[in-house]
């Protein structure tokens, strides 16, 4: 075998190799549960994201007694008429026990949500509250409030099914880990 066949030999097994790691790796950061345990907290906030059920699953720990206090993440702007009518009623679902808060974050991204969640917690004096996402974006939404948020954070995923295709995991590998460098590099801006 010449130099030429072997290095290509070499950089196609790293390749691969490396490609297997990303996938075992994404498997355990972004299709296992990370579920952690429910505890009293000052605020729920609900982060945007498709209409799977995660408002009302908001909705349902406050009413559970988890917190007295909601904040929903409008992601439902450019969405169909049902999801932003979804959207509206988990809004007004407030009580004299339950406090609504729906805002839209700016940026419109999980680091915009953490950064509003930092400046609400503050005014509030919050430090504890409970973020509600896709099983597959806790990891990524646990780092990026630790970076803006100074209390402790409890991470729940709306409880649901990912019946997805392997393309469609490995996508949402790649999507996760670009996004947790950029949260990196980006850090957290609360002002």
């Amino acid at each position: 075998m010449n130099r030429a066949c072997r290095a290509l030999a070499i950089v196609t097994i790293l390749g691969v190799g490396g490609l297997a790691a990303l996938g075992v790796a994404g498997y355990f950061l972004f299709t296992r549960p990370h579920v952690d345990p429910l505890t009293k907290a000052d605020a729920i906030i609900v982060l945007g994201g498709e209409n799977d059920g995660r408002l009302e699953y908001g909705l349902n720990l406050a009413r559970q007694g988890y917190a007295d206090t909601v904040v929903l993440s409008n992601s439902y702007d450019d969405t169909s008429e049902t999801d932003r009518a979804a959207y509206r009623r988990a809004c007004a679902a407030g009580t004299p026990a339950i406090t609504v808060v729906c805002f839209k974050p700016d940026p419109y991204t999980t680091r915009g949500e953490a950064m509003f969640l930092s400046r609400l917690a503050k005014q509030r004096n919050w430090t504890h509250v409970i973020v509600v996402s896709w099983n597959y974006h806790m990891v990524r939404a646990r780092y990026i409030f630790g970076q803006c948020f100074d209390g402790s954070v409890t991470m729940r995923p709306v409880p649901r099914a990912y019946d997805f295709t392997v393309r469609r995991w490995a996508m949402e590998y790649a999507y996760q880990y670009t996004a947790l460098v950029k949260a990196f590099v980006l850090g957290c801006d609360t002002r």
